[in-house]
């Protein structure tokens, strides 16, 4: 087991999606991001998959047949596409129905992929990284019309204008629409 290799990548991981999280302005999703890759179900099985240069779970997949650590670890947070898949009252193939992400968890999960490019690329990062890993997908994703629209828009800025202008239109038009501009006239109460 490679414990101590695996607690420092999940920990630079972390640290990477924090930073990106508070560039946008959202605090508390970036301190509590993937607490449960600490916990034993999770951490075990990475420490005992390491390999430093992708995810344990794909080596745990290889050996298996499926991801118990991921199993548990999308489940549980909200950042992932999978988590907001639901049965559905449709009659449709597999009865299964991607539901729309909440804008909030669209970001972080950019920020997720974000961080994890920079973790396995390591030197060989530039911002193009996390939409050719999307991009490089085998199937497309089940992923909700509307969260597929955002995630991709965000993908394209951020491999065409970069994390600073990326980051800002995010934190102005995305995390921030709905929200009383500051010149709007208010009644004192």
């Amino acid at each position: 087991m490679k414990i101590w290799k695996h607690f420092k990548t999940i920990t630079y991981h972390k640290y990477l999606v924090m930073k990106g999280c508070f560039k946008v302005g959202l605090y508390y999703q970036g301190i509590m991001h993937d607490l449960s890759k600490y916990s034993p179900t999770e951490f075990l099985v990475g420490a005992k998959y390491y390999q430093g240069n992708r995810s344990p779970n794909n080596a745990e997949r290889e050996s298996i047949g499926y991801s118990s650590s991921w199993l548990h670890h999308k489940g549980r947070n909200k950042h992932h596409y999978e988590y907001w898949i639901d049965y559905s009252t449709k009659n449709i193939p597999g009865g299964m129905l991607p539901a729309p992400m909440p804008d909030r968890y669209i970001v972080e999960m950019l920020m997720d992929r974000i961080a994890a490019s920079k973790v396995y690329n390591k030197e060989a990062y530039n911002d193009r990284c996390p939409l050719e890993y999307y991009l490089a997908g085998k199937e497309p994703a089940p992923m909700h019309e509307k969260t597929k629209r955002l995630l991709e828009k965000l993908l394209y800025m951020l491999a065409e204008q970069g994390e600073e202008k990326t980051f800002a239109y995010i934190k102005k038009r995305i995390l921030r629409k709905g929200l009383p501009k500051k010149n709007s006239s208010r009644k004192n109460l």
